[in-house]
C-alpha cells in the first residue's frame, strides 16, 4: 500500500495519486484519506456518496481502477467505534485487506493526526511536490514525519515541473522519480502528462510491488 503525500493542499497529491493509478498495470484501488477537503472522487468522476458494502466505484473510464471516496460525517458515524484516527486506520486496513491489486492513498495534507494515520498505514510513501521552495520545504516535513512514523519514503513526484533542480534530490533524502510537465486543465487529459506518469509507474514496478 502506497501513500501519496505532501506537505500541502494543491500541491499535485491527488491528480497523481488518480494519474499513477491508471498508468500502472492490473486493477488498482485509490483511497481518499482527506476527509476535510475530499477532491478524489470529483477528479475521477464518481459519486461523492461512499460505496455501498466496501465495494468501491469503478472510475468511468478505466475498468481496472476502483476509487474510495473519503466517508461523509454521516458515513463517518458508522465507522466502527473509536476516535477519528482509529475510524481512519480500520477504513484503510479494510480496504487493503479486500483490495484485488495495488493501494494507493491519497493523503491529507499537513502533520496533523489526520495526515499521520496513512503514512502509518502506508507500506511506503511517495512525495508529491512542485519544484518551489515553500512546497519543498513543506514536503521535508511531510517525509520526516514519515520517517518518525517507521514508513520508508520510496521517492518523490516533481509536479509541474520539466526538470530535476539541482539539489532537490539531497533537500528531501530521496531519489526523485519523475517529473510532470505543465499544462492546462484538465490535466490528466494531456498526454504528456499521462506519459509522465507511465514512467512513474514503469520505476515503481522496477523497484518493488506497491
Amino acid at each position: 500500500m502506497l501513500a501519496v503525500a505532501g506537505g500541502k493542499g494543491g500541491c499535485g497529491k491527488t491528480t497523481t495519486t488518480l494519474g499513477l493509478a491508471t498508468a500502472l498495470d492490473g486493477p488498482t484501488t485509490v483511497v481518499d484519506a482527506d476527509t476535510d477537503m475530499p477532491n478524489l472522487h470529483s477528479l475521477a468522476g464518481v459519486p461523492r456518496e461512499p460505496p455501498q458494502n466496501h465495494v468501491g466505484h469503478v472510475h468511468p473510464r478505466d475498468d481496472t481502477v476502483t476509487v474510495y471516496p473519503a466517508p461523509t460525517n454521516s458515513a463517518g458515524a458508522h465507522e466502527e467505534r473509536g476516535d477519528r484516527t482509529d475510524d481512519g486506520k480500520s477504513r484503510l486496513r479494510r480496504v487493503r485487506d479486500t483490495a484485488d491489486g495495488q493501494v494507493l492513498i491519497d493523503c491529507p495534507a499537513g502533520a496533523g493526526p489526520d495526515a499521520a494515520t496513512p503514512l502509518r498505514e502506508a507500506d511506503e510513501v511517495l512525495l508529491v511536490t512542485p519544484p518551489c521552495t515553500p512546497a519543498l520545504r513543506d514536503t521535508v516535513k511531510t517525509a520526516a514525519m514519515a520517517d518518525a512514523l517507521g514508513t520508508n519514503v520510496l521517492g518523490a513526484v516533481l509536479v509541474r515541473a520539466r526538470v530535476v533542480p539541482s539539489g532537490v534530490e539531497s533537500l528531501l533524502g530521496c531519489p526523485v522519480l519523475g517529473t510532470v510537465p505543465p499544462v492546462d486543465p484538465p490535466v490528466l487529459d494531456a498526454e504528456s502528462v499521462r506519459r509522465a506518469y507511465r514512467k512513474v509507474a514503469t520505476v515503481l514496478h522496477a523497484d518493488k510491488e506497491l
